[in-house]
C-alpha cells in the first residue's frame, strides 16, 4: 500500500564543510515540484545546487542541478522508491564547503540527507476512495445520513429538488456492504447515479 507524508520533514547534514539541507514533502505532481524548486532557489540564492527527486501520479523525475550526472537526483529517487511513497518530492539544497567530495561522496551525502529526513517523516496510508452519488425521497434523508455517518463515509454534497441528491466518498473496500444496506433499508427507493470508483 502506498504512503503519503503527513507534513514536510527536514534534515541537515554537513560533509567536509558542505551543507546538505534536505526536505521531503507532499506534492501533487511535476508542475508543483518545479514551482517548489524555484521557491527554494529564491530562498537560498547562495546555494551551489538545489537537487530534487519526485514520485507522483505514477511518474518519477530526478534532477542533479549541475552536480555530476547521477550523483544527486537519481540516488534521492532510489531512496523514495524504497519507501513506497506516492505524491512526494525530496529536495536537497547544497552549500559548497570548498572540498570536493567525489562521485561516491556525493551519492552518499545526497542519499543520507534524504534518508535521515524520511526517518522523522510521518507517513499516512493512501486508501483508495470511491465516490458515490444517489437520489432518494425526502423521507429517507435522515436515515441515509445516519447510515453514512455509521459507515464513516464523508458526505461531499447534498442537493434538494424533487428528490434529495447525496454525494459521498468512502474507502473502496466498504462500498459493497454500504450499498447493500442502503438498497435493503431503502426498499428500492434509492437511485444510484454516475459512480466513480477512483480516488
Amino acid at each position: 500500500m502506498p504512503f503519503a507524508l503527513a507534513r514536510p520533514a527536514h534534515h541537515e547534514l554537513v560533509v567536509k564543510k558542505s551543507r546538505f539541507i534536505a526536505c521531503v514533502e507532499s506534492v501533487s505532481g511535476r508542475e508543483a515540484a518545479v514551482a517548489r524548486v524555484t521557491q527554494l532557489k529564491a530562498e537560498h540564492p547562495d546555494a551551489a545546487h538545489v537537487c530534487w527527486a519526485l514520485m507522483a501520479g505514477g511518474q518519477s523525475a530526478a534532477n542533479d542541478d549541475g552536480e555530476p550526472g547521477g550523483t544527486a537526483g537519481r540516488p534521492m529517487l532510489e531512496v523514495l522508491r524504497h519507501q513506497d511513497l506516492e505524491g512526494v518530492m525530496a529536495s536537497v539544497v547544497r552549500y559548497f564547503g570548498g572540498v570536493k567530495l567525489g562521485a561516491g561522496g556525493l551519492v552518499r551525502a545526497y542519499t543520507d540527507a534524504v534518508a535521515q529526513a524520511l526517518l522523522t517523516a510521518q507517513k499516512v496510508a493512501l486508501i483508495p476512495q470511491a465516490h458515490l452519488a444517489c437520489s432518494l425521497p425526502y423521507a429517507l434523508e435522515g436515515w441515509v445520513r445516519r447510515e453514512l455517518e455509521q459507515a464513516q463515509a464523508q458526505l461531499t454534497g447534498v442537493t434538494h429538488g424533487h428528490l434529495v441528491g447525496m454525494a459521498f466518498e468512502l474507502p473502496e473496500a466498504q462500498v459493497a456492504a454500504l450499498k447493500e444496506r442502503l438498497n435493503e433499508g431503502g426498499r428500492g427507493q434509492l437511485l444510484w447515479l454516475d459512480e466513480d470508483h477512483r480516488a
